[in-house]
């Protein structure tokens, strides 16, 4: 009869412990959300990154624009995450592809200037096949230009179906 009351009694304990009502608050601020708005807009594709693939051939992307953001409407620092959306794809069509990213910000009278870190290098990152996606932070109350400064690739793939060999990209900001 002892391992039956043990039961019971856990049971009861359990049963108060789910159903015990626990504090939950929600807040959201108006003024707050206004205050860091950041736009995002995709670059004309006439801008974009360009490659000419053929099958077992080494070759170069040429540089182009991907993406435009805007956060001049906030005060707060935003991390903004870059993803190329279709590496599962592309591994089959490349033995390697990797591509310089750029970061640009917007100087005195509008000219785009490349963005440095804190240390005063310059920002210098890689998207390959193998990462799949790169980060960095930008400061409220400027433009950027999201690039693809160049790269290389080597394609294993000699008849591929037309726009299936091209890297998407994908960008989000936090």
């Amino acid at each position: 009869m002892k391992p039956k009351k043990s039961f019971r009694l856990r049971f009861i304990l359990l049963a108060a412990l789910l159903l015990t009502p626990w504090p939950v608050a929600y807040a959201y601020d108006n003024d707050a959300a206004a205050a860091s708005v950041v736009r995002i807009e995709a670059a004309e594709p006439s801008t974009a990154p360009r490659m000419t693939v053929f099958g077992g051939a080494v070759g170069s992307v040429f540089p182009g624009d991907l993406f435009y953001i805007d956060a001049s409407g906030t005060d707060a620092a935003s991390a903004a995450n870059l993803y190329l959306t279709n590496a599962g794809e592309l591994i089959h069509h490349y033995r390697n592809l990797i591509l310089e990213v750029g970061v640009y910000i917007a100087g005195d009278n509008d000219m785009w200037q490349k963005l440095y870190r804190e240390n005063g290098a310059v920002f210098n990152t890689y998207l390959t096949l193998r990462n799949g996606q790169v980060s960095f932070i930008m400061d409220g109350h400027a433009r950027y230009r999201i690039t693809i400064e160049g790269g290389n690739f080597y394609s294993n793939i000699i008849n591929a179906a037309e726009g299936s060999m091209s890297p998407r990209f994908y960008l989000t900001v936090d």
